[in-house]
């Protein structure tokens, strides 16, 4: 039985903002993962996305597989990737939908993939308006963490990183049956998430758990429970390098529990143009820049390349 971690709260709502980036540098540094509670994303709306991501997770797969996932965008099914590069696996026991950007650049909106109007009438206009508000929350934070690294506030929007910042929403289901596999099948395995930042929720089945040691063996797993309401935050692995590993990138994963489980994940990545380089704040003589400067668009499609071969 895996231990229970305890991540801080962070309170969007706060006035105090400098005690806010305070607690946000300490969850970083400690955990690369905390809770973030009072974001103005009704319930409501949370409710309806994961409502119209089941009605479309329960179609036929031929049905799913006429938006199979083209530029990022769409469809992928069971066990189309493995998350993992080591692992043995044939593939992790999730199937999903991306939503890219909806806003902004038209060559990039437009690239997205809808389900039939005709079939799924509020299905668009829902997934729209969640992203808006991801991406309004998202920016918050992000504006939060500036201060956090002891940089003025919109550092991040001075360097380019918001101007059109890329929001990536990823519908997730895990199936409660897997059958029997002479392996062991992972809902997703081990991994840590390429970008800034990622924004989750989920329906509240269990499976989430995080490894706070990614450089250490035998790993340490320890389950993420659930709070009603909150996005569980976590750190990519653009901002550990940003910062120099001073905020981590933590390992996670999702353990099957016999439950069909639901998430919604939301990445937010900065504009494709944008350098990624070591922050002044964050290195010194006797700590120097441990990555060289690399353009955020291509730092990800290098990634990317590693866990679709493509």
């Amino acid at each position: 039985m895996a231990e229970t971690v305890k991540l801080p709260i962070i309170d969007l709502s706060s006035p105090d903002r400098i005690s806010t980036a305070k607690s946000i540098r300490q969850a970083c540094v400690d955990y690369g993962f905390f809770y973030l509670v009072n974001h103005r994303v009704e319930g409501q709306l949370l409710s309806k996305v994961l409502e119209e991501s089941k009605k479309f997770f329960s179609l036929p797969l031929n049905e799913k597989m006429k938006l199979s996932r083209k530029h990022h965008r769409g469809y992928s099914p069971l066990y189309a990737e493995n998350l993992d590069p080591l692992s043995r696996s044939e593939g992790d026991s999730k199937e999903s939908f991306y939503v890219g950007p909806v806003e902004g650049d038209m060559a990039q909106t437009n690239l997205n993939q809808w389900p039939s109007q005709e079939i799924f009438p509020s299905w668009r206009l829902t997934m729209e308006s969640y992203h808006k508000k991801l991406m309004s929350a998202g920016k918050k934070l992000i504006y939060l963490i500036a201060m956090a690294l002891n940089l003025d506030e919109d550092y991040f929007e001075k360097v380019g990183a918001l101007d059109t910042p890329r929001g990536f929403l990823r519908l997730l289901h895990y199936p409660g049956e897997l059958g029997c596999f002479n392996e062991q099948i992972y809902g997703a395995s081990e991994h840590s998430d390429y970008g800034m930042i990622t924004l989750l929720v989920s329906d509240g089945v269990p499976g989430l758990q995080v490894c706070r040691e990614k450089f250490k063996q035998p790993r340490l797993w320890e389950d993420v429970p659930h709070i009603n309401g909150a996005f569980i935050v976590n750190i990519g692995d653009m901002m550990e390098r940003w910062t120099n590993c001073l905020f981590r990138s933590t390992l996670h994963r999702v353990m099957p529990v016999g439950q069909e489980r639901y998430s919604l994940a939301f990445f937010l990545d900065p504009n494709p143009d944008c350098v990624v380089e070591c922050l002044e704040s964050c290195c010194s003589p006797s700590c120097p820049a441990r990555f060289p400067p690399i353009r955020s668009g291509a730092y990800l499609e290098e990634r990317f390349k590693l866990t679709y071969g493509e």
